[in-house]
């Protein structure tokens, strides 16, 4: 079980799903569990599966594949994170030697036989991704014990979610140049026809770049099986009794359970940005479901009722991005970054001088 705690009033809630402390608003941290134990390894460098003890779980065989050989092909180093739906860890191909991120997907996803079809589906389509703020899936794996997995390339780095958590609430020149690369990243996935459903800061790595020091925004988990989440109180909220994503960035089509497009990844982008620049989410509430109530009902608070140095500009594209019926958002996701940028050097007059002169020069 999943903890997390309120770095304000330290209060301490129990996988109840939140990210932010009901009483005070703060982002949550969260507390690390203890790792389940390791299986042993043989230690003998052939290359043959470690055999798992008799009764050995389904569950085991996925969380425990640590210093192991993965399908004759992958040598698993280590664990790098784990949830409710999926193992991630860190491995190198035998043959070329290559680093990759593997994710094992809980035996329980595995099981599903639907859930296991669109996987193959929409891993299909994330395998032709190729941009530099995409991470793209090299493969889509099956062991001889039954274990799925995805190969992704190892992106070394920092999770936006983790930086947030270490960093505070982020200053706006890098903080919109990395929500113009997502907006990119996005884009070229949405002309393949790819939504990704659900963009959250947990889903972007900042990878350094080999130019002078800056940062690189790069979108991960396109194509992947989201959990389903069948939760009584939120199932209420929609027409189908089944919701993909996460509560808090969901966009009001999404909860409602109809289609989706481009337009739902631009509103959980907006919400991304809401919170990277003020560490707060645009709608509250005591738990999912409310916040979830309030994107239906209301409108988000004012970005600079938080942070008074926002950019009008910048205010104006997050609130067009976050609005409740999608033929008032941009179109694409291009526009929006193009809103955050070339709406702020024309908000200038052209001089050049200060925020809005830097954002004009690096992206002209």
């Amino acid at each position: 079980m999943s903890e997390r705690r309120c770095p304000k009033c330290g209060s301490v809630y129990s996988d109840t799903g939140a990210r932010f402390c009901p009483k005070d608003g703060s982002m949550l941290v969260e507390i690390q569990a203890k790792k389940p134990p390791v299986a042993p390894s043989s230690g003998s460098g052939t290359g043959v599966r470690t055999p798992l003890p008799p009764g050995k779980s389904g569950l085991d065989r996925a969380s425990t594949l640590s210093n192991q050989i993965l399908d004759a092909r992958y040598q698993v180093m280590k664990k790098l994170g784990e949830g409710g739906m999926s193992y991630v860890y860190l491995a190198r191909e035998i043959n070329s030697g290559e680093t990759v991120a593997i994710k094992v997907l809980s035996p329980r996803l595995a099981s599903d036989k639907s859930s296991v079809e669109r996987l193959r589906r929409e891993a299909g389509l994330a395998m032709r991704l190729d941009h530099p703020n995409v991470c793209r899936i090299l493969r889509l794996g099956e062991s001889e014990d039954g274990l799925i997995y995805l190969v992704m390339p190892f992106l070394k780095g920092e999770l936006l979610s983790d930086r947030e958590v270490r960093g505070g609430p982020m200053d706006i020149t890098p903080g919109v140049t990395l929500l113009k690369q997502m907006c990119a990243g996005l884009h070229h996935a949405h002309e393949l026809q790819i939504i990704h459903r659900d963009l959250k800061p947990e889903n972007v790595m900042l990878v350094p770049d080999d130019n002078g020091g800056t940062e690189r925004a790069v979108v991960m988990d396109f194509g992947l099986a989201k959990e389903r989440r069948a939760d009584p109180a939120i199932a209420k909220l929609t027409a189908t009794g089944i919701i993909l994503g996460t509560p808090e960035f969901m966009s009001p089509e999404q909860i409602r359970g109809k289609p989706l497009d481009a337009r739902s990844d631009i509103y959980a982008l907006g919400i991304v940005a809401f919170e990277m620049f003020t560490g707060k989410l645009p709608f509250q509430g005591r738990n999912a479901q409310e916040m979830m109530i309030a994107r239906l009902r209301s409108q988000p608070i004012p970005i600079r009722s938080l942070r008074a140095d926002i950019p009008e500009p910048v205010e104006k594209a997050l609130t067009k991005a976050l609005q409740t019926n999608p033929d008032d958002r941009f179109s694409t996701a291009l526009e929006f970054g193009d809103a955050l940028t070339r709406t702020s050097a024309e908000s200038s007059g052209g001089s050049g001088a200060g925020f809005f002169g830097k954002l004009k020069e690096k992206f002209s």
